[in-house]
């Protein structure tokens, strides 16, 4: 479901980090409510780790013929998916004002070395994925009519990729950013944020059209 994707990439809320970088935040309500949806979204995501666990179960459990290094960047995808969102989940308590948690900043740290880790296994597969097409592409004979077919069945994996890839790298601003890792603007974060979101929100919608 689109309301779903949300919940991963939510499109509104870094749209609302960027525009609160180009207004005086003394006098505007952008940052309040840009923290509200920041709650909002750990709630919505509360059990959503279990869901990582199977895929990556399913990645190591998988039987098909699969490039052995995709199947293991698939696995590290998931669990560092995972991790993030255990971790994630367990400083909500904190966040929502239930119960102050002494190592909230840590424990968010490591959520967010954790979606760190998901999402460069997730564009280290892009890379390895494009460079494979690549070499498929240059034994293909375009003379003749499967290799036509073929040749256009592999643009439309490369491109699937690249977007992929596109959006694996915007991600990474975030937890890049909030670990000190770059100096990164909340514009910049925000901007790279929002395309990321809008690329997932499209991605979901061509799957329900």
């Amino acid at each position: 479901m689109v309301a779903d994707a949300l919940v991963y990439h939510p499109a509104l809320a870094h749209y609302l980090r960027f525009v609160a970088t180009t207004v005086d935040s003394a006098i505007n309500p952008y940052n309040a409510i840009k923290k509200q949806f920041g709650t909002t979204r750990k709630i919505l995501r509360i059990g959503k780790f279990v869901e990582h666990l199977k895929a990556a179960a399913l990645a190591a459990d998988n039987k098909s013929p699969i490039d052995p290094v995709l199947r293991y960047l698939a696995i590290g995808r998931q669990l560092g998916y995972a991790g993030y969102l255990t971790l994630d989940t367990i400083t909500v308590v904190d966040v929502i004002g239930v119960k102050k948690l002494a190592a909230a900043k840590r424990l968010q740290e490591s959520a967010y070395r954790s979606w760190m880790a998901g999402l460069a296994c997730s564009a280290v597969a892009g890379v390895y994925t494009l460079w494979r097409l690549q070499e498929k592409e240059k034994t293909l004979d375009r003379k003749e009519g499967e290799g036509v077919v073929e040749a256009k069945k592999l643009e439309k994996e490369r491109a699937a990729a690249r977007i992929q890839l596109i959006s694996d790298l915007c991600d990474l601003t975030v937890p890049i950013s909030a670990l000190g890792l770059a100096s990164l603007d909340d514009g910049i974060v925000g901007i790279a944020g929002t395309i990321s979101s809008l690329i997932g929100v499209w991605a979901q919608w061509r799957k329900t059209a």
